[in-house]
């Protein structure tokens, strides 16, 4: 019998108490930092923006900071410091379907993009994050507006399993334990994918032999998508990319969408086809604003509302690679904040500029790097594949786990029970 069969039999024979997350810890959204305030390098307390949400890292672990706000601006908005374990996830746009949720360190700050839950004495931070974790936050948000965001009284009425500390404390020693066998393939991989993201800027780093061009000089025609809800996506119909999806779902390129919706929802559709590029002009951040991604199916498909299309006689794949470039970011981060959201222009996409050599040399360029990025993000290759498996296991036992503690039932295959002894005696 192993440790958390004897903690449930002892502590909770008939099962645990659900209780409203709103009655289990402190729901509370961020403040509105100046912009001129945000980024510092240092200061006296760790400051967390939606857009780091997005970042790379292992979100199993406390997650540090890479912007400061100092003491005097935290006095003067009167904002109170998160205290250590406190959760942080996004409440609005986008970055909400990623799932990403981070454990604070010790006394941090938070934009109002934000939403954080402070545990109660009687719940365990990491076993609340845990739990969390297995949430869709999507569920709770309000898709009235074009941009969803989080309802914190819909969050405050979800009910969770808060079983005896002993048995919270047992259930975050086994899930802490699963995620430190992937601590060091994740770290490997992150390396890697910058090691990438220096080797296509370096390699893209051309001569003055090449001529520079403006995005607006080699359109054929560029024109903003037409507004797809989210109600209005469907199992089939014509396929259809919004503009959130540029961000979560797709990478430089891709061939197929993965959503669909029916033409009679939309008003006036706008289409795109092979080799067009996508922006996304509404993002949460003037990092992420205006991510770009190449079509290369052969589908005519509908482009949502906050989507630009850029037409072209160019080598897609080769634009794909440069408009991710560091230059062609700092030119994309020129987006406006208003209301909370960073916007991008038909005109400000225009006036990007590249370095653009011959047909033949985009291809070249085109080749390499996309073998480059395969190695790092192909599921079916290496540390991809091995952290995708471990990660898909993790959330399988994480499950599990949240299942026996509620019920005090679980149901393992042989092999997971083989993983589950060699886990538990870690």
């Amino acid at each position: 019998m192993s440790r958390l069969d004897e903690l449930i039999k002892e502590l909770c024979p008939n099962g645990v108490t659900f209780q409203l997350l709103g009655n289990v810890c402190k729901i509370r959204s961020g403040w509105g930092f100046p912009n001129v305030e945000q980024g510092k390098v240092e200061g006296e307390f760790p400051f967390f923006k939606v857009g780091d949400m997005n970042n790379d890292g292992n979100e199993m672990f406390m997650y540090t900071a890479n912007n400061y706000i100092d003491a005097d601006v935290v006095k003067k908005l009167k904002c109170k410091p998160a205290p250590e374990g406190t959760i942080i996830f996004p409440k609005i746009g986008a970055a909400i379907g990623t799932n990403k949720k981070r454990i604070l360190v010790k006394d941090s700050c938070y934009d109002n993009n934000v939403m954080g839950l402070i545990a109660t004495p009687e719940i365990n931070p990491r076993f609340l994050f845990y739990v969390m974790q297995s949430v869709n936050l999507m569920s709770f948000t309000d898709s009235a507006g074009a941009v969803p965001s989080i309802r914190k009284s819909t969050l405050e009425k979800y009910k969770i399993p808060v079983p005896p500390l002993e048995v919270q404390r047992e259930i975050v020693r086994i899930l802490d334990s699963f995620t430190l066998l992937t601590a060091e393939l994740t770290a490997e991989l992150t390396a890697r994918k910058k090691q990438y993201e220096f080797y296509r800027d370096d390699l893209l780093k051309f001569d003055h032999s090449i001529p520079m061009v403006t995005l607006g000089d080699i359109a054929t025609d560029i024109y903003r998508g037409s507004g797809i809800k989210r109600d209005e996506v469907t199992e089939d119909g014509i396929p259809c990319v919004r503009y959130g999806e540029i961000y979560t779902q797709y990478n430089t390129w891709f061939d197929e969408c993965v959503s669909h919706t029916q033409l009679e929802y939309v008003s006036s559709p706008k289409y795109f086809e092979h080799g067009d590029i996508l922006f996304a002009i509404t993002g949460e951040s003037v990092e992420d604003i205006a991510k770009s991604i190449a079509y290369l199916g052969h589908e005519k498909c509908l482009a949502g509302g906050d989507i630009v299309v850029l037409k072209h006689e160019q080598e897609p794949r080769y634009l794909a690679h440069i408009l991710a470039t560091y230059e062609a970011r700092k030119q994309k981060s020129k987006g406006k904040i208003k209301s909370k959201v960073v916007h991008s222009s038909v005109p400000a996409i225009k006036e990007i500029s590249i370095p653009l050599p011959p047909l033949d040399v985009q291809k070249r360029y085109a080749d390499v790097l996309d073998n480059f990025e395969k190695i790092c993000n192909d599921l079916n290759i290496g540390l991809p594949a091995e952290i995708e498996a471990r990660q898909k296991q993790y959330e399988y036992y994480r499950d599990a786990l949240l299942t026996y503690a509620a019920t005090g039932k679980i149901i393992l295959r042989q092999t997971d029970r083989q993983t589950d002894r060699q886990t538990d005696k870690q």
